[in-house]
């Protein structure tokens, strides 16, 4: 048999752009693009073969909407653990604290969340409404529980847009109260919502203005279901940039493109060619 020395690939084709691997050496430091996968009902040895393949690639894992109340106990536990062993966080959708608000039993769904073990949430009002103070109130909450916390500014109500300049105010309110993380919605279909049109293409403009108005992105998570979304926020903000609402099965896909390792971001692993000077 080989040794694993001996198979080991080519650090030049491993990570082309040179960026991933010294991130990923950090331990998903700041300065590590971010991903996100949305887990919508995924099986135990379906869950398991995820992270045995691919929990290098992936930073958060977000148990889609209200589904977590769904899973037998002891599958969810098991998911939750085999999460957690990897080093990830493991949160509910922020649609089931916005059910929890709803149904007045938020206290319930924190002591819940933290028996079960899930070590961060999300905060949205993708479907209901939220006042600032209790925006604010549910995000240290959070994290008063030792919770990892994300926001989500956005609507689900297809047909709604972002507005850059309400999307700076919300984002900088809910960085103070301490949010890691301000995610903008593009649901799991990534059509006629948030940045993107019917069709799933974005709105340059609208883009343009989201990023001059934040200045600084690093705290910003990009919802991008689809591939052309991925690849439009790569080549536009570079291969660090974070990316939320990935497909379990699009996670080594996505990493590829990170690394200049597919088509469409190639140009990611180029060689700069040294300049000799002849006399």
């Amino acid at each position: 048999m080989r040794s694993i020395t001996q198979a080991t690939w080519p650090s030049a084709l491993h990570d082309p752009s040179g960026q991933r691997e010294v991130a990923q050496n950090a331990h998903r430091t700041s300065g590590r693009g971010k991903t996100m996968v949305i887990d919508k009902g995924l099986g135990r040895h379906a869950f398991s073969d995820l992270l045995e393949t691919a929990a290098g690639y992936i930073d958060c894992i977000k148990l889609g909407f209200g589904t977590a109340p769904l899973y037998p106990t002891d599958l969810l536990l098991s998911k939750i653990e085999l999460a957690k062993r990897c080093g990830l966080t493991i949160m509910p959708g922020g649609t089931l604290l916005e059910t929890a608000v709803q149904q007045e039993v938020v206290p319930a769904f924190f002591r819940t969340v933290c028996r079960l073990g899930f070590n961060g949430i999300e905060v949205s009002d993708g479907t209901i409404e939220l006042s600032r103070k209790l925006r604010t109130d549910l995000i240290k909450e959070g994290l008063a529980n030792g919770l990892h916390v994300v926001t989500e500014y956005g609507k689900k109500l297809s047909g709604s847009l972002v507005d850059a300049q309400e999307l700076v105010v919300t984002a900088e309110a809910d960085w103070q109260a301490g949010a890691a993380l301000v995610t903008i919605e593009a649901r799991e279909s990534g059509m006629d919502v948030g940045l993107f049109d019917r069709n799933g293409d974005c709105s340059q403009s609208v883009l343009e203005a989201v990023s001059h108005s934040l200045g600084d992105i690093s705290r910003i998570m990009w919802e991008t279901p689809l591939k052309q979304q991925q690849v439009l926020l790569l080549q536009t903000f570079g291969s660090e940039v974070n990316l939320g609402n990935i497909q379990p099965t699009e996670v080594m896909a996505l990493e590829t493109m990170r690394r200049g390792l597919r088509s469409d971001t190639f140009h990611f692993g180029a060689r700069v060619e040294p300049f000799i000077y002849m006399i």
